[in-house]
């Protein structure tokens, strides 16, 4: 389970002393175990696309304080950050290329937006960016 590489990965982390990667794989794991917990009390599965979901919020949230820390010049936090990055991208499947979504959204009978976004998220969850979907989609 992807949920237990983590946990691996983050125990390599603390013992390399890699402060950066340790952070954001404490993160993912913390928001993970909360979601398994959820999953258990409402007798729903855990799965390792719950996963990827949460490791692609929290590249987002990111990518997000890394624009703030270049409005402020702060070069440190902005590396800091981009290893962040690096480190949990790691853990997503390939993603598919705007192309690869293009073609995707050519063969559904039903082009409307409500119908591509459910059509990716059941079939590539985890394995596309919903936000790059929505932009295409609207521009068809």
């Amino acid at each position: 389970m992807l949920l237990d590489d983590l946990k691996k990965a983050n125990l390599e982390a603390m013992k390399a002393k890699d402060t950066d990667k340790r952070a954001i794989l404490s993160v993912v794991i913390t928001k993970a175990q909360l979601a398994l917990v959820e999953a258990r009390s409402s007798g729903k599965p855990f799965e390792d696309a719950q996963v990827l979901e949460i490791i692609q919020k929290v590249i987002k949230e990111l990518q997000d304080e890394k624009e703030g820390y270049m409005k402020v010049n702060n070069q440190a936090r902005v590396d800091s950050i981009s290893k962040q990055e690096e480190a949990i991208k790691a853990y997503l499947p390939k993603q598919l290329t705007e192309e690869e979504i293009r073609e995707e959204i050519a063969k559904l009978d039903d082009k409307s937006l409500p119908n591509i976004m459910k059509h990716f998220k059941m079939n590539f969850a985890g394995k596309v960016n919903m936000s790059l979907v929505s932009q295409i989609a609207r521009s068809l």
